[in-house]
């Protein structure tokens, strides 16, 4: 979602790679064009001329330090300044004494505020506790059905009846409390544009419900449009936070950056796909570092965490490790790390990633994904254990069988047989250094030893098939060896 303004910020820090020093004339420049970037990124003007002001206090108030280049103490007041835009920290959710906790949730229409409520109810559930849905929407056909049957997909009750949306806030609230429920979220109708009756009916349901946390669901797609329909919510409902949906998208993120500058609210939740569990709490220091395209380890963690399965992951690692690893684990491995999301959403939160694999990121082709465990589930039991025997024949078939072709079942166990060859080096430690998976390395133990916790053996299978992706394939313009046309290796010149 923020690529173009990570691609304008890492332009800023090269141009002042070569200085060595941070010169008024320089500073007049970065922040020139870092005022450029978030206006592109669609960010409001107010808060674009208020954060380029407080980065330029953050360079100009504070000893310099000697050890980081101009760029980057140019990016490390940038980054300082995003999180505190962004929110400062994560909410920590406080649930009321007397149980229920109740979470109001507005928004326009289209925005997402029922998938939003479901989402927000698995949340909870994985916190332990009891959540339960009020469909209070009975503006929109079939946004009371929608409720019920992601309700039933997360084993979660929803309440809702015929009568008005007060009424149906009122005693969803009391229902709610009579079985015993401790977190109660209520879904409200929206409209295409703000208008004086939805205004007047969510102020109703907020003062009949006493809600303990209202949030407003803004689409982070609709740009300067969601930052003027959150102060227009703010001045009735006195917002607690902001949950944004479609972070995933092709966005350019000004919403997100404006939203707390224009109605002095935070960003609380992110959806970041479509799936129930594409939704997490929002974390401003984490989002600001992936802006800035220096990864997102710990969420990287934790989905692993949630979606990997420990025993499954640590048995593939030591195969892979040991040299044992066959296409059966390959695919194992490739459905746990499915898991975890996309491809290219999982990439872009590695550490150490370049521009040029970042800007890969964006064209990863999931259905390849699922062309390879067509060519792997074509082939026999035996073909799976030892790939060494499949001759040509067996090739032919196997494409026919997968609906691909020889060359795509060439390339397969061609690439297999690299990583496998990888894995078993690495397994002996005479695998040698690979630009930028030391920051990636460091940036795991680092993780871990802020968590306390081991780093899921399925994340570190994740590294290490990356590490051998980056060998088999080594950027171009490197100092590797040569290979022409004729396939002959050039050797480098003695000197």
């Amino acid at each position: 979602m923020f690529d173009a303004l990570s691609d304008r910020l890492e332009k800023i820090s090269s141009g002042l790679r070569s200085r060595g020093r941070l010169s008024d004339a320089d500073l007049d420049a970065a922040l020139a064009d870092v005022r450029q970037a978030l206006l592109e990124a669609d960010v409001e003007l107010s808060v674009t001329t208020a954060f380029v002001s407080a980065v330029r206090e953050r360079l100009q108030g504070e000893a310099l330090s000697q050890s980081l280049s101009p760029g980057q103490q140019v990016i490390k007041a940038v980054h300082e300044q995003l999180v505190e835009v962004l929110g400062g920290e994560a909410l920590k959710v406080t649930y009321a004494s007397k149980p229920p906790t109740v979470i109001l949730l507005a928004g326009l229409q289209g925005a997402g505020k029922t998938t939003t409520a479901a989402k927000l109810a698995n949340w909870f559930k994985q916190q332990g506790r009891q959540p339960y849905l009020i469909a209070a929407d009975l503006q929109r056909p079939a946004a009371v059905e929608q409720l019920r049957v992601l309700g039933r997909s997360i084993g979660v009750d929803v309440y809702s009846d015929t009568s008005n949306p007060v009424d149906v806030a009122k005693k969803g609230l009391k229902e709610a409390t009579r079985i015993g429920r401790d977190v109660v979220i209520i879904d409200t109708a929206g409209r295409l544009s703000i208008d004086r009756e939805l205004m007047d009916e969510v102020k109703k349901i907020s003062k009949v419900t006493e809600p303990d946390y209202t949030f407003l669901v803004i689409d982070s797609v609709t740009g300067q449009d969601a930052v003027h329909t959150a102060k227009a919510f703010h001045d009735t409902l006195a917002l607690s936070g902001i949950i944004v949906t479609k972070l995933d998208y092709d966005a350019r993120g000004g919403a997100v950056l404006s939203a707390r500058g224009v109605v002095g609210r935070p960003v609380v939740f992110a959806a970041t796909g479509e799936k129930i569990t594409d939704f997490d709490l929002f974390y401003p220091d984490r989002m600001a570092s992936r802006i800035l395209g220096m990864g997102d380890v710990l969420t990287l963690i934790e989905q692993a965490e949630r979606n990997v399965d420990p025993e499954v992951a640590a048995a593939q690692a030591s195969r892979m490790m040991s040299g044992e690893f066959t296409l059966d684990d390959f695919m194992t491995q490739l459905n746990q790390i499915r898991k975890m999301g996309s491809l290219g959403g999982l990439m872009k939160m590695m550490p150490g990633m370049s521009k040029e694999m970042r800007s890969a990121a964006n064209n990863v082709d999931e259905g390849q994904l699922n062309k390879i465990e067509a060519i792997i589930q074509s082939m026999t039991v035996i073909e799976r254990q030892n790939p060494v025997i499949i001759d040509g024949s067996r090739r032919t078939r196997i494409a026919r069988g997968s609906g691909s072709s020889v060359t795509a079942v060439n390339q397969l166990l061609n690439q297999f047989t690299q990583m496998k060859k990888m894995m078993k080096q690495m397994g002996g430690g005479a695998m040698p250094q690979v630009p930028g998976m030391g920051k990636i390395s460091g940036a795991l133990s680092r993780a871990q030893m802020a968590r306390g916790a081991e780093v899921p053996a399925g994340l570190e299978a994740l590294s290490a098939g990356m590490q051998a992706g980056q060998r088999a394939n080594p950027p171009a313009g490197g100092r590797n060896n040569k290979k022409k046309k004729g396939g002959r290796v050039t050797p480098p010149k003695q000197r």
